[in-house]
């Protein structure tokens, strides 16, 4: 009975409301839309490619940007693991060769112990250019997104115009006219 009831009590409900809305007068209603629409928000744009890549290009309505950010990780994340293994590579041979380990790599043993160095050396230092990458990356998606949702709402259309045109110039103490550009700048 108390579950009957209380199924009867939110039917009710729900057919009040709707009838309420139903009543609005229609300038009424259109008001209420125009209230209702929260212009889009820089810092939420921002807050959501804060905690998840991409997310505020979705949130701007750009989805063809996350393909960007997700092409440009992941070459970075393939750099990243090619450097780092064979950082490692090189790495572990110069330090088998060190303590006179038997269990030497074959197909390195055409390098020199400076030779091998200098890999290291080189394939270290692009693994930490990738992590820079990685870093750069991550902000260019944050800052995108920002100055995407402060442009959202920013109107373009044809009434904003730069026209650029040929146009004579009459010069001070000639008779004949000169070349020149006519800017029009229309608002």
């Amino acid at each position: 009975m108390y579950k009957f009831l209380l199924a009867l009590w939110f039917s009710v409900s729900c057919i009040s409301v709707n009838a309420q809305e139903a009543a609005l007068p229609k300038e009424t209603a259109k008001k209420k839309e125009i209230v209702e629409r929260k212009p889009h928000s820089p810092m939420k744009a921002a807050l959501f490619s804060t905690f998840v890549p991409g997310l505020g290009q979705i949130y701007n309505r750009k989805i063809w940007k996350v393909g960007i950010l997700a092409a440009g990780a992941a070459g970075l994340y393939y750099g990243f693991d090619f450097n780092q293994s064979s950082y490692k590579l090189y790495k572990s041979e110069l330090i088998r060769r060190q303590t006179d380990d038997p269990n030497l790599d074959p197909q390195l043993e055409r390098y020199s112990d400076s030779d091998l160095n200098e890999l290291q050396d080189f394939h270290r230092r692009y693994r930490d250019m990738t992590v820079i990458g990685f870093a750069l990356l991550y902000a260019i998606n944050i800052v995108d997104a920002a100055v995407d949702a402060h442009l959202y709402d920013f109107n373009v259309n044809d009434n904003l115009s730069l026209q650029v045109r040929p146009a004579a110039v009459a010069s001070v103490g000639s008779l004949l006219p000169g070349a020149g550009l006519s800017f029009s700048l229309r608002f």
